[in-house]
């Protein structure tokens, strides 16, 4: 009884931690963000007129402005499509590669602390002012054309798929696999932070595993997916979310730019927030979706 008391007590504390440690999120959202985000939603559902002299004029309409979107808008759906093969393609491209890089990581060799830092470069420089001086810096640029082409300006990825085309071996998979290759500097600037989630978890796995496994005979491809894979698979439910939601906040993000076109360009803003909300809740539905799939896999030590 006096365990339980005292479990029970420890779970009291950690969920007060954590409430405590979300709470500037939670105070920041409720003050800035809450009516932005309900006045969205209501424009979404009005035709709202711009007047110098008093503002706006706003009218009632219902789901004309989701239906316009939706059946009238001829880019809104052909750009939506194009966005989510590039999300899942990405995401896929993001997840591999970090735990890939992770696992690299994850070893014992010299310079380790050295390659470490190269690799959690991304994090810094995907935030703030360094973000700017990236997407605009000539230097960024080519070196970014360095690092996808060979030495002597050939690309291989182009090569590569020559080749496949030439032996009739290819089609819409690997047209978007080649895709990925030609853009690994983008894959690799986007996956700092899941680098560092994947690493901090292989580090909690004992080394005691491992040695029990050795001594049975397991193999380290068996290894991987007996030990590695369900001792860390909550965390590739953790960044398959962090990776989508961060995906959706490119600078290059198609359905945004068409929104910021409608709103800032032709200022129609109730179609605006129409198309806001559409792709919001589609993002979420897909989140939540696959958010319920891999959790059915997913591993909880308890």
């Amino acid at each position: 009884m006096k365990k339980q008391k005292k479990l029970a007590g420890l779970e009291k504390r950690k969920s007060i931690s954590g409430y405590i440690f979300i709470a500037p999120f939670i105070l920041g959202f409720l003050l800035f963000m809450f009516k932005p985000l309900i006045d969205s939603l209501v424009m979404s559902f009005q035709n709202v007129e711009l007047n110098g002299t008093i503002g706006s004029t706003r009218t009632f309409i219902g789901f004309e402005n989701y239906r316009n979107a939706l059946r009238v808008d001829p880019d809104f759906n052909r750009l939506l499509t194009e966005e989510f093969i590039r999300l899942v393609v990405y995401t896929l491209a993001i997840i591999v590669f970090s735990f890939f890089i992770s696992l690299v990581l994850n070893q014992k060799f010299k310079g380790r602390s050295l390659v470490r830092a190269v690799f959690f470069l991304p994090v810094i420089l995907s935030s703030g002012v360094i973000l700017g001086l990236e997407s605009n810096n000539q230097y960024m640029a080519a070196m970014k054309d360095t690092v996808e082409t060979t030495v002597s300006g050939i690309s291989v990825s182009a090569a590569v798929e020559s080749i496949l085309k030439t032996m009739d071996v290819g089609g819409a998979v690997f047209d978007k696999v080649f895709e990925v290759i030609d853009n690994i500097y983008d894959v690799a600037m986007a996956s700092g932070m899941q680098i560092i989630i994947f690493l901090s978890g292989l580090q909690t796995i004992s080394s005691s595993m491992y040695e029990a496994a050795s001594i049975d005979g397991c193999t380290k491809w068996e290894s991987l997916w007996k030990i590695t894979f369900p001792m860390i698979s909550s965390l590739f439910l953790v960044n398959w979310i962090y990776t989508i939601v961060d995906f959706c906040m490119r600078s290059d993000n198609q359905v945004i730019d068409k929104i910021t076109t409608v709103m800032t360009s032709k200022l129609q803003y109730g179609p605006a927030s129409a198309m806001s909300w559409l792709y919001f809740l589609f993002i979420i539905a897909f989140v939540g979706i696959t958010s319920f799939f891999i959790s059915k896999v997913v591993y909880y030590n308890d």
